[in-house]
């Protein structure tokens, strides 16, 4: 049996992924009390439904904080019982769920008369913190769109004839925050910067005069191949792992020129080796 615990900020995009698993054949059930987790994966176990082998739930800060803290020991018992359970977990960054809670009129679960929305995101974070300390898989959606975090969540829990982990590569500017749910970060800030030639500084990496002016570097070519030498001899060992899914962030200052070029790279190698790689540039429309 495959559980899959959703959890996260309110805000983050949690109904969105539990739409999306429904979409791919999960038995979704939102807003699960926790003192009711364990009997329900139990009960799915012994009753062996064929249409809830796969399950989903739903559950947020709103669970008393002294059943949050017990969430290690019971995900434990459940996959000491042989049940796949996974969490993932969803976030963003504070200025952009004020954002978000702002433009939907929504009210924050945790808010009240005597706590603000700032605030109530910030509880909620520390309430959380037992929820995100099991996560074997994070979202952080500051930067994606509902179409995006839906692509992410079909990609990553889409079944395939051939199960392997799933790598995303997603570029980034470093002026504009680090993504918070990869796994590897690269910095291409050392390598020569097109931004400093004029005719170049509108392009993007994508461009081939920018990856002209950028192969032309002794460095930037070492630097790929480092990423490629590493990147074929450890995806195999996490996927041997049983892990399913990989982010790579590669970061320039901005995201437009040495980061974009070598997500470009990385992509079309890990694509020629035989991987299921997406590519995000967050930086680029």
């Amino acid at each position: 049996m495959k559980l899959v615990v959703v959890s996260g900020l309110s805000g983050s995009g949690k109904s969105i992924a539990l739409h999306t698993l429904e979409d791919l054949g999960f038995y979704c059930i939102d807003n699960l009390p926790l003192f009711l987790l364990g009997t329900l994966a139990e009960g799915l176990e012994s009753a062996s439904i064929p249409q809830m082998t796969k399950t989903a739930v739903g559950i947020d800060a709103r669970n008393q904080p002294e059943r949050l803290k017990e969430v290690p020991q019971l995900l434990g018992r459940l996959r000491a019982a042989q049940i796949d359970a996974q969490v993932l977990y969803l976030e963003a960054q504070p200025e952009t769920l004020i954002k978000r809670f702002s433009e939907t009129r929504r009210k924050h679960p945790l808010t009240g008369p005597h706590r603000s929305l700032a605030e109530a995101i910030e509880l909620e974070r520390k309430l959380l913190e037992p929820m995100l300390s099991q996560a074997r898989l994070r979202m952080d959606t500051t930067h994606l769109n509902v179409h995006q975090l839906r692509d992410r969540v079909r990609e990553t829990f889409a079944e395939h004839r051939n199960p392997q982990v799933a790598v995303l590569i997603e570029t980034f500017g470093f002026k504009h925050g680090i993504p918070q749910d990869a796994d590897f970060i690269f910095d291409m800030r050392c390598l020569p910067n097109p931004h400093w030639q004029p005719d170049l500084r509108p392009r993007t990496g994508r461009d081939p005069a920018v990856a002209h002016f950028l192969e032309s570097s002794s460095t930037v070519r070492e630097m790929r191949e480092d990423l490629f030498s590493f990147f074929r001899r450890w995806i195999p060992r996490f996927q041997a792992d049983g892990r399913s899914y990989l982010t790579i962030a590669l970061g320039c200052t901005g995201g437009q020129h040495r980061s974009v070029y070598m997500g470009e790279q990385l992509h079309a190698h890990l694509r020629a080796q035989g991987h299921k790689v997406l590519l995000r540039h967050r930086e680029l429309p």
